[in-house]
């Protein structure tokens, strides 16, 4: 059963499914993992959506920040930007069915030896951490209780605390571990984190390195799987594939097959300048 790895979607559809006929992707024979960011910014979101919703299991995915906005957004708790492009889930007959299904998606999945998150990992977070500090995070999120769910998206954004630290509690510490996975690019061996920087990884905030760079880094015995740097490209690295080669500004939709590591890309439709 082949196994694929997608990078950042961000609503396009198209080149979602030219990429799926390219490596004649298969519901009953092939799995898809997706690094997050299904959403926003990119033409065709709400497509993005159905199209995994009829993958069934065969389809997995986890959160990343532009899923978190628009699940924010449809709550009543952030105004949409004139970058940003949801209105085609938000106005959907189907939007409830939508948002439910992208609510209940994880936010960090560990299988065989991978990890898939979004953004990145802490050094000190072990890819145990991970998964057992994830879980709180969707314990939440996934609750069948309203008011619990809205409490947590009132209050999810935010850059504090700037780190981690386990005597967090609430919601700081529940928005620390969302802006780990879901947002990290750069950050200190401490655990302290940068979210203003967003360029190269050779332009470091002074005294961090971009999360991968640290030897001390405790999730180095799997291989992390995730997106959300696209400045950083496809980055092929012995323990992190970092799968965000650009789609949305131009460059291509990149899918790697986990068995071999090939690498399959279709590129972008159209520029779409938005930063």
């Amino acid at each position: 059963m082949p196994s694929y790895v997608v990078g950042d979607i961000q609503g396009c559809h198209s080149e979602l499914c030219r990429l799926l006929d390219l490596i004649g992707f298969s519901p009953k024979h092939d799995r898809l993992w997706c690094v997050g960011d299904l959403v926003n910014r990119g033409p065709a979101s709400a497509n993005v959506l159905r199209e995994l919703m009829a993958l069934g299991d065969s389809a997995q995915s986890v959160l990343g920040n532009h899923d978190f906005h628009l699940l924010v957004a449809a709550a009543g708790f952030q105004k949409l930007g004139r970058r940003d492009h949801l209105d085609d889930i938000l106005s959907a007959k189907d939007r409830d069915a939508m948002l439910d299904w992208l609510r209940h998606r994880p936010l960090a999945i560990r299988f065989d030896h991978y990890l898939l998150v979004h953004a990145g990992v802490i050094p000190a977070w072990s890819a145990d951490d991970v998964v057992q500090y994830a879980r709180e995070v969707e314990a939440v999120l996934h609750s069948d209780d309203r008011d619990t769910v809205l409490h947590f998206l009132q209050y999810l954004y935010g850059n504090t605390p700037e780190r981690w630290d386990t005597q967090l509690r609430g919601q700081e510490r529940l928005r620390a571990i969302v802006n780990v996975c879901a947002r990290l690019r750069f950050c200190a061996e401490d655990g302290t984190m940068d979210f203003s920087e967003k360029g190269s990884r050779d332009q470091p905030p002074p005294g961090m390195r971009p999360w991968f760079a640290f030897e001390s880094r405790r999730s180095r015995n799997v291989t992390l799987l995730c997106g959300h740097w696209s400045m950083l490209g496809l980055s092929l690295m012995p323990d992190v594939l970092a799968l965000d080669s650009g789609c949305l500004w131009g460059g291509m939709l990149t899918a790697v097959r986990l068995e071999d590591q090939r690498v399959f890309q279709t590129p972008s439709e159209q520029r779409l300048f938005f930063s």
